[in-house]
């Protein structure tokens, strides 16, 4: 008789020694993919509608002011409510004046005076001071009515 073979385990490579010690803890089947429907049953997608923000604007003017503060998408939004707010106020007292004096444009006469009556006054010089440091325009013109 021929002398019996020793039977060896299977040499398991490393990779399927880690598969069978993660076998008890089983991960969840990911979600499949969603294939494309045919020609025929497609839908017409509709443009996503853009939403008009502050929030470019206002990153920039911080970044100017303190460059190594950030902002939370909260504070952001909030900061973008309150420009809205302020906004809207400032343009139904240009145009409420705008009426009063009979005129069918709103001019930086009206936009001027609609500040002064909405923003407190503390507010009232620094804004003065920069709004005409950036147009010179207004400075003549303002020189010119004193």
């Amino acid at each position: 008789m021929a002398p019996k073979a020793e039977k060896k385990p299977a040499e398991k490579k490393p990779a399927e020694e880690k598969k069978a010690e993660k076998a008890p803890a089983e991960k969840k089947p990911r979600a499949e993919k969603k294939l494309p429907k045919e020609a025929g049953d497609k839908k017409k997608k509709r443009p996503k509608k853009s939403v008009e923000t502050y929030k470019i604007y206002i990153f920039k003017v911080l970044k100017q002011v303190h460059p190594d503060i950030g902002i939370s998408s909260k504070a952001m939004g909030i900061m973008n409510s309150f420009i809205n707010d302020i906004f809207e106020k400032l343009a139904q007292e240009a145009s409420r004046l705008a009426r009063y004096n009979k005129k069918p444009t709103i001019t930086s006469r009206e936009i001027q005076t609609a500040v002064r009556l909405v923003l407190p006054g503390s507010w009232l010089s620094m804004l003065f001071q920069k709004g005409l440091r950036l147009s010179p325009s207004l400075l003549v013109l303002r020189f010119w009515k004193l």
